[in-house]
């Protein structure tokens, strides 16, 4: 193991630190204290701990601490809500009051210590839940629920009271949920629903409500996690266990933010394996957003984008509207693996159809045109005079009799077609009735997915409320917009989820040895010279021109003919930023005369400024090609990240640029690509050549692996410009800024 010259932790130590020191709590994984397997290389945990919640949701016995039977009393409504849920999941309840001998005839317990039978819950109806929680440590309880605010949702004060909460309960070994929680884990869920069931995770239990509701159109809802201010049990542990519960098919959160960014991606991990889709609204896009939901639940909401990467990452589905939430989940809960991806948009008018066709399209829909086979097959029973092709329109007339089953039959035979969406902009009875009962009736005999929106604004209409939502096969929309966010949702998740390999597997468990060389360049917060930045990227791999440090005038004449001429002259300290800017870099020099003038130039400026140089860096110089950035940052909740974008000076004003949370594989290096505004430029644009995309991807996961072995050492890695040469010849780091923390 090797030991730092500079006072900083080698990865090895690190590692050893986290599971053995109590620096922060050991890592847990799979139910047993995490080895050196279950660690990357930095210390941190590859897989998700599922905690085991069957005692939290369906408890044999429950405590309830300040039960009351007071009229007037907000803990009596409490008391009496949770003697009606004991009831239902066949738990046995026990009141606990210190001066009560029964609360609605069942009789009371004065301490926790003096319950009849250890209890798997224990409900805290008290003020301050900090003194009970060593009683309920030496009573053995598993959870508790603390309903009690005042903690880290009103600032500095709450947020100390919730950590010293948070301390007593890891020491307590029970899990708790809140505080600053609600009653919603123990509603009453309608049990005559079939069908994969929707498991509901909120911060603000009111924003649940719009999908408990959904249980009124015929929706299944099997939990509710109202998590609160999340002092233990958090979002992550929730998705995590849901993940492994059979008969749940989607799992639909409210989020206003992360307890833990890491905790969060290894849930997000364990549902994509198992292969159930997250659909989340995560508030805090915008700066007002973002203090709004820290005053609610006093969590960080971490920089959007960043935010927003990791959920596309990890394939959580991120909406936007509590509405988007509800058909997105409902869909994606209901619905099998696509046979095709295919749409066809299929209307009795063919402006509806044109209209929702264009919006599809729009939003990335593959709305593939149908062949000529079967549009010859569709014209038996639609005019001539009107187009098939995708959408199909069928005039109105073949919906109110046999022939508007034979055109549903025959779109969903197409091999090319996985869902059917037929928008109904309006009630027009009795086509409109026929035309529903035909879509319920064809869903029921395939197995692909049949849509449709239902436009009008009422409601109450028959073929809405009995027909459509009576059918578990059709997915029932109000409006356009929702029905093409949850289909392309569909689509981009079983797309998702059959390609996906958890980079977690592949992560590195033990440092590189490019890791160990750099060591002795670490200066802990400070920042490092170009020169040193640059023996930082080459000893992990990454390409830098040939270039000489020199000290003198002399030296950077014969410096510059072993470069090569046209060469860049660069000061090179410590305490420079942005060097172009204070005219400390000379470009195209071609001759020993100009060299020289230019080394005199840049220590003059130097000096003048009062910057300190290690001395002049005399590079090659490299023109052909496209100047992209790539580097590392450190973000609230997710640790090191890696961002790529178009580089150069103008790289501030462009902000072109996408970013991933590592650990993370070729695949999403790629994909951060494709997500570029510029990246045509890539591809070569005015008879330019296309760039050499391969040696792109292979820095940014060179860069990675400097963010996950070097992400606690260094603060900040800024590779701008990365010149990116045409296809073949590579990519070379023409300038690096490294910060050390």
């Amino acid at each position: 193991m090797l030991g730092s010259t500079h006072g900083t932790l080698t990865t090895d130590s690190r590692r050893a630190r986290v599971i053995a020191c109590g620096e922060q709590p050991s890592p847990v994984v799979h139910g047993r204290p995490a080895d050196v397997d279950d660690l990357d290389v930095s210390g941190r945990p590859l897989y998700a701990d599922v905690p085991d919640l069957d005692r939290f949701f369906r408890p044999e016995s429950v405590a309830v601490v300040g039960a009351s039977d007071a009229e007037g009393r907000p803990n009596t409504g409490i008391t009496r809500q949770l003697i009606a849920w004991a009831e239902r999941v066949g738990a046995r309840l026990h009141p606990v009051h210190p001066t009560r001998r029964s609360v609605f005839g069942i009789p009371c317990s004065p301490s926790l210590a003096d319950l009849p039978e250890q209890v798997d819950l224990a409900v805290l109806l008290v003020g301050d839940p900090l003194p009970v929680i060593g009683e309920l440590a030496e009573a053995k309880v598993k959870f508790a629920v603390a309903f009690a605010s005042g903690f880290a949702e009103t600032g500095a004060e709450g947020a100390a009271a919730q950590a010293r909460l948070a301390a007593a309960v890891r020491r307590s070994g029970l899990r708790l949920l809140g505080p600053n929680t609600n009653l919603n884990a123990f509603e009453k869920f309608r049990d005559d629903l079939d069908g994969p069931a929707i498991a509901l995770i909120t911060q603000s239990g009111h924003q649940g409500r719009p999908v408990f509701a959904m249980q009124e159109l015929g929706v299944r809802l099997s939990h509710w996690a109202p998590t609160g201010n999340e002092a233990d049990l958090e979002t992550a542990d929730f998705i995590s266990y849901f993940s492994e519960q059979p008969g749940i098919g989607a799992i639909a959160c409210y989020v206003e933010g992360l307890k833990d960014g890491r905790s969060f991606l290894l849930a997000a991990d364990r549902a994509a394996r198992r292969k159930v889709p997250v659909v989340a609204v995560k508030v805090g896009r915008t700066e007002t957003g973002a203090r709004t939901a820290a005053s609610h639940t006093g969590k960080l909401t971490g920089a959007d984008t960043v935010v927003d990467a990791a959920m596309r990452q990890y394939g959580v589905i991120r909406v936007d509207g509590l509405d988007e939430l509800q058909d997105t989940a409902a869909l994606l809960a209901r619905a099998g693996a696509p046979r095709a991806e295919g749409v066809v948009v299929y209307s009795i008018s063919g402006g509806t159809g044109a209209h929702f066709a264009d919006l599809a399209t729009a939003a990335g829909l593959p709305l593939p045109g149908l062949s000529a086979a079967k549009q010859a097959e569709l014209h038996q029973w639609i005019p001539e005079y009107l187009s098939v092709t995708n959408p199909v329109d069928n005039g109105g007339h073949p919906v109110g009799d046999w022939r508007g089953r034979k055109i549903i039959d025959a779109i969903l035979a197409d091999p090319e077609v996985g869902v059917l969406i037929c928008p109904i902009t309006g009630p027009f009875p009795p086509m409109s009735d026929k035309l529903a009962q035909d879509l319920v009736d064809a869903a029921e005999q395939t197995d692909k997915l049949v849509c449709v929106v239902w436009g009008s604004p009422v409601g109450t209409e028959a073929a809405y409320r009995e027909t459509l939502l009576g059918s578990s096969k059709v997915a029932t929309f109000r409006t356009f917009a929702n029905c093409i966010t949850a289909v392309r949702a569909y689509l981009d998740h079983h797309r998702f989820v059959a390609a996906y390999r958890s980079p977690f597997d592949e992560a590195p468990r033990t440092p590189s040895p490019s890791f160990r060389k750099t060591q002795a360049l670490m200066r802990p917060g400070q920042q490092l010279s170009e020169h040193a930045a640059k023996q930082l990227l080459r000893a992990y791999g990454i390409r830098v021109p040939r270039e000489q440090l020199v000290t003198s005038a002399a030296a950077a004449v014969r410096a510059a003919s072993l470069v090569g001429y046209p060469v860049v002259m660069k000061a090179s300290g410590a305490q420079i930023a942005h060097k172009t800017e204070l005219g400390l870099v000379k470009i195209g020099l071609t001759s020993a005369s100009q060299v020289r003038d230019a080394y005199r130039e840049l220590t003059d400026i130097a000096r003048y400024e009062g910057i300190s140089l290690d001395g002049v860096l005399v590079c090659q110089m490299v023109e052909r090609g496209v100047e992209m950035v790539v580097g590392v940052t450190h973000d609230q909740l997710f640790g090191p990240t890696v961002t790529v974008g178009l580089g150069g000076v103008l790289v501030e004003v462009l902000r072109d640029a996408a970013v991933r949370v590592p650990p993370f594989g070729e695949d999403q290096a790629r994909g951060m690509l494709g997500e570029l505004r510029g990246r045509a430029l890539l591809e070569g644009v005015r008879g330019g050549p296309p760039v050499d995309v391969d040696a792109l991807v292979e820095v940014v996961l060179r860069v990675q692996r400097m963010a996950l072995e070097l992400g606690d050492d260094i603060a900040e890695l800024d590779i701008n410009p990365l010149m990116v040469l045409p296809r073949g010849q590579g990519a070379v780091a023409l300038d690096a800024l490294v910060v050390c923390r």
